[in-house]
């Protein structure tokens, strides 16, 4: 479609063509969702409740790492099993649901983000949609590294703290099924969303609201703002775990400003 073709549409040519892609997504999602409903039996037992168990691989490695350089934290000093209990009677079926459209949203992502991609494009300029294809590719590259880095170290790191926080002993701890999934979902999805900061950041730079001499400017302002606000919420307080989560948070930072363009100043001749 060119853009004389494009701009000849109405509104409502616009319109159905956002319904079609909305259909579309919604069509790929659901029948992604069907196949990850049936298979979530073992996904739920082997990945989502894997790191309520001491057998989980980041236990076992910072335990290793910590016979080899005692400095490291130990958390797998004494055994661990998060006990989920559930209280409420529909809610192990509708887990269910819920946990097999959030992967399938998960495993859609490029999906939904090329669909979007072809609605919009006939409004794009050629150079503009050059530079798309290496967005589209470093945009789901980013969205799977957030939901990686959430599920492998920073949900772990929660759960392990919060589960074996004890304001009283006479308090037996356990944690009830939605409130397991809603920390679940909340920190891996949505670590992987945040992992998008980037192509934002490219995007308000491509339509001059953002340049690099922003983050130039507010550099030592983000390090120290960003490392005082993981250090009071980090799970445990520990150098180690701090340096965990403030790594990835902060690369973001800089690879915001390596994105972004850098501010044009015209100097008016007399």
């Amino acid at each position: 479609m060119n853009k004389s073709t494009d701009s000849e549409k109405s509104f409502w040519d616009h319109l159905d063509d956002l319904r079609s892609t909305l259909f579309r997504i919604a069509g790929f999602v659901g029948v992604t969702s069907l196949v990850f409903f049936a298979f979530m039996r073992g996904i739920f037992d082997n990945v989502i409740l894997a790191p309520s168990r001491n057998d989980f691989f980041l236990y076992q490695w910072i335990h290793g790492a910590n016979k080899k350089m005692p400095y490291f934290p130990d958390f797998i000093s004494g055994a661990f099993n998060v006990k989920v209990i559930n209280i409420n009677l529909a809610s192990q079926f509708m887990v269910h649901l819920t946990s097999s459209l959030w992967f399938a949203l998960v495993f859609s992502f490029p999906f939904v983000i090329y669909q979007l991609f072809l609605f919009v494009r006939p409004a794009l300029y050629d150079n503009e949609k050059k530079n798309a294809g290496k967005v589209f590719f470093f945009g789901n590259v980013l969205f799977y590294m957030g939901v990686a880095i959430g599920y492998f170290f920073l949900f772990p790191l929660t759960l392990r703290y919060l589960a074996g926080y004890q304001l009283s002993k006479f308090i037996e701890q356990s944690v009830s099924l939605d409130s397991y999934m809603n920390t679940f979902l909340m920190v891996c999805f949505f670590m992987g969303l945040v992992f998008e900061l980037p192509i934002v950041a490219w995007f308000l730079s491509q339509i001059g609201i953002l340049h690099r001499e922003f983050f130039n400017k507010f550099r030592k302002h983000a390090f120290f703002s960003l490392f005082v606000i993981v250090a009071i919420f980090s799970p445990t307080g520990d150098p180690f775990t701090i340096m965990l989560f403030f790594i990835p948070i902060y690369a973001l930072w800089e690879l915001s400003a390596l994105v972004v363009k850098r501010e044009v100043i015209e100097i008016e001749e007399d």
